[in-house]
């Protein structure tokens, strides 16, 4: 077993039940997903025998390929964080058990169709930036969005996500992802998730109500290069 992946792992969660008690907040709250972009299966085999049960990938053919090649592993939560495509829809609804990144109906309505049976956990990824060509659903259409995604009958809206702008002080656009939590609310009253925080930024979002937090690098180490 790596025991530097070891010492990695424990100093992050140290980190986490450190700002969620500074929150005041049960550290039990917070599902810590590691994100494992780039890195080869053998290291999610690996997270697993450290405990880890919940994986993030970014991109559909990773996430494929990963859960094709470890099968054996059947109590792992797969977490699609990269921007959905239509074209992918199925790939993804296929390999995921919780898509982070609906930020349109269309996509929405891709994943619905591509569901045979089973209900697929979604998320609606909020733009808390000002360029409307970024990923995500304009805050302002939180609701419409999560109206429509609760019409859909085999999509289950589980909350909100975003990422944090890297021009602006984490915990001021974690606060407005938390606002947007509370308009996806009005609509699905259980819709409790909140994805945010990533390496450089989750203890602020910890403090702004993060339930699932997604830590790659802090975790993982470097990505290995790619050919």
């Amino acid at each position: 077993m790596d025991t530097a992946l070891a010492d990695r792992l424990a100093a992050v969660d140290e980190r986490i039940r450190d700002a969620a008690r500074a929150a005041h907040r049960d550290p039990a709250e917070v599902t810590r997903i590691v994100v494992t972009k780039f890195h080869p299966a053998s290291l999610v085999t690996d997270l697993h025998a450290l405990g880890v049960r919940h994986v993030g990938e970014n991109r559909q053919q990773e996430l494929t390929a990963k859960r094709a090649e470890l099968t054996g592993i059947r109590d792992l939560t797969w977490h699609f964080i990269g921007q959905a495509q239509t074209n992918k829809a199925r790939a993804v609804r296929a390999s995921a058990d919780a898509v982070h990144s609906v930020d349109r109906a269309r996509i929405a309505d891709a994943l619905d169709a591509a569901g045979a049976d089973g209900i697929l956990d979604v998320l609606l990824q909020v733009n808390l930036t000002d360029d409307p060509g970024r990923g995500g659903v304009a805050p302002a259409g939180v609701e419409e969005l999560a109206a429509h995604v609760a019409g859909l009958p085999s999509l289950r809206l589980r909350g909100v996500m975003a990422v944090a702008p890297l021009d602006e002080e984490p915990a001021r656009a974690f606060e407005r992802l938390r606002r947007s939590a509370d308009d996806a609310r009005r609509v699905v009253p259980d819709a409790g998730w909140i994805s945010a925080g990533m390496t450089g930024d989750f203890p602020e979002a910890i403090a702004m109500g993060a339930t699932h937090l997604r830590i790659g690098s802090a975790i993982t180490g470097p990505r290995p290069p790619r050919d």
